[in-house]
């Protein structure tokens, strides 16, 4: 489950080119009994995919919830995510994304992108283009990072809520990405970005660098490793991450995860601020309709960098998935978080506590 573009691609049935239309190529009689073209028929005829989806939820916690990236809403119906992407990535040779979002969660990808400058509903997810040849892929743009278990779309995860280590790494880079396929099983990656989340730096020259190596020695099992070294523009000291996620498809109902994190932030004075956890996911397909996922979690701020409040924070997080038909998904939650320190906030009081406890419901259509 990386933080890669991977999309569903629809096909259409073939149609008669406009170009063909315009030049009066098809006789009136013909034209009057033909069906109209749909923009979905038009854009597979040019090569271009297009996927979407729609999200919405509402839920309730007794905690503010601010370690937690996205469900910061309370006792509300809210729009979370609608996204549309558009692509045109031919097997060689030059193509581009263009993949957008709005809603809820698209303020908070803004507000982290803009370093606090702006919390706008609309947010470019990714926007680059693209050149292939062979076995080497270079990206430049905007793109989702390869850092995680969990992605920004819902609809690339099996819990509704993100995890805590979601919430101690980058969403966003901006820079340029070369992907090298070694072969079938082995892929590396490598790239110079802005930094995390920054889609621009203002009199700041300094970058981070991007590595990533992709192993998938069995068809059931796959191992990701990806790190960011680089300076930080806001704090002004080197930034350190390294993430690991190991897959393992039991069988075709069961799977099973596991996501490693450790992080450092240097300081323009004083020590070093670290922090580090480890995730653990369990899917079970139980029949054609209803599935679970269960996810377990440990999250050590050491120095409070992520948090504010130095802390070990455990959670547990139970989710039932309804499936009706092959594009909708029902969403059923609940999430308790622990700490040994006073790291949540009630949200009836304001009162520092040690506990949270959180329940949703999600419904999520694809297209």
């Amino acid at each position: 489950m990386q933080k890669s573009l991977l999309h569903r691609i629809h096909k259409s049935r073939p149609i008669l080119s406009l170009a063909a239309l315009a030049a009066g190529a098809v006789p009136a009689a013909a034209l009057a009994d033909s069906p109209a073209a749909t923009l979905s028929q038009i854009l597979s005829n040019s090569g271009i995919t297009e996927s979407g989806y729609v999200a919405g939820s509402y839920f309730h916690s007794t905690g503010v919830n601010s370690d937690h990236q996205f469900d910061t809403g309370h006792d509300t119906f809210q729009l979370d995510e609608a996204g549309l992407t558009l692509a045109y990535q031919p097997k060689s040779g030059f193509g581009a994304v263009v993949d957008v979002i709005a809603g809820e969660d698209a303020k908070i990808v803004d507000f982290a992108e803009s370093a606090g400058a702006s919390a706008n509903s609309f947010d470019i997810l990714q926007g680059y283009a693209q050149y292939v040849s062979g076995p080497l892929t270079v990206q430049a743009g905007k793109f989702t990072t390869l850092a995680g278990a969990e992605v920004i779309a819902p609809t690339g995860n099996t819990n509704y809520s993100r995890s805590l280590l979601f919430y101690g790494e980058p969403m966003t880079h901006t820079g340029l990405r070369a992907t090298y396929a070694v072969n079938d099983m082995v892929s590396v990656i490598v790239g110079v970005n802005n930094g995390w989340n920054y889609t621009k730096l203002s009199g700041f020259s300094s970058k981070t660098g991007e590595f990533g190596l992709a192993l998938a020695p069995t068809k059931n099992f796959s191992l990701t490793a990806q790190a960011y070294v680089g300076r930080d523009p806001v704090v002004g000291a080197g930034r350190t991450l390294f993430d690991t996620v190991a897959t393992y498809n039991v069988t075709s109902a069961l799977s099973l995860v596991a996501s490693f994190d450790w992080g450092k932030q240097a300081q323009v004075a004083g020590p070093d601020l670290k922090w580090d956890g480890l995730a653990a996911y369990v899917n079970y397909q139980l029949n054609s309709e209803w599935r679970v996922s269960l996810r377990g979690e440990y999250f050590d701020d050491k120095d409070g960098f992520m948090t504010t409040v130095p802390q070990k924070i455990k959670e547990g997080t139970v989710t039932f998935g309804y499936d009706p038909v092959s594009n909708f998904e029902l969403r059923l939650e609940a999430r308790y978080d622990s700490s040994n320190a006073p790291g949540f906030v009630k949200w009836s009081s304001g009162a520092p506590t040690d506990n949270q406890t959180e329940v949703a419901l999600q419904s999520v259509f694809k297209f």
